[in-house]
């Protein structure tokens, strides 16, 4: 297809515009794109990480000017450095600029708290402890014990160990 503007060299841009409900299109060869500037669209677009996770913390820019840029001790960096580049400093960064992080870890990660998998090595660990002397627990004693391991199964995504917890917390109750 040509150019719809100097109808000489083959079109390469083409541009879609949608006014009021009303879509126009326009296919234009290099020359005349940059001509009527739309040769520097994509120049500030970049897919990098930093600049993809600096988006997520633009709202807090304005609530930062005409403040003492407060820093992290341990690695110095400003919360204006984490919106520029998208990185936190080091593992202190969030708990010094915990109020300002938080809306956005909200947002890209639905929430704060972390609940992913447990490492095997810690549930492993877990179940082959050997159990403290302790005077025996009463009945009620050992469904909350149970109802905690089977809650810790659950935030760990071990459900077939919860499932088991589950059925000895319902055996107990029924011979009560």
């Amino acid at each position: 297809m040509l150019c719809q503007n100097c109808s000489k060299a083959q079109a390469t841009t083409h541009i879609k515009r949608i006014i009021n409900g009303e879509a126009t299109e326009q296919h234009l060869c290099a020359a005349c794109a940059k001509k009527l500037g739309f040769d520097s669209f994509f120049d500030d677009f970049s897919l990098s990480i930093p600049n993809f996770f600096s988006g997520f913390f633009s709202d807090a820019v304005p609530a930062l000017a005409g403040r003492k840029t407060e820093r992290c001790e341990t690695c110095g960096s400003s919360f204006d450095e984490i919106v520029r580049t998208g990185m936190v400093g080091c593992a202190d960064c969030y708990e010094t600029f915990y109020d300002k992080l938080l809306p956005s870890i909200q947002r890209i990660h639905g929430r704060a708290r972390h609940a992913g998998k447990t490492p095997p090595q810690v549930v492993a660990a877990e179940q082959t402890a050997a159990p403290k002397e302790t005077a025996a627990p009463t009945r009620e004693q050992q469904i909350e014990a149970l109802q905690k391991q089977m809650q810790q199964a659950i935030d760990s995504q071990n459900f077939e160990q919860a499932a088991v917890l589950r059925d000895n917390i319902k055996a107990l109750r029924e011979e009560q």
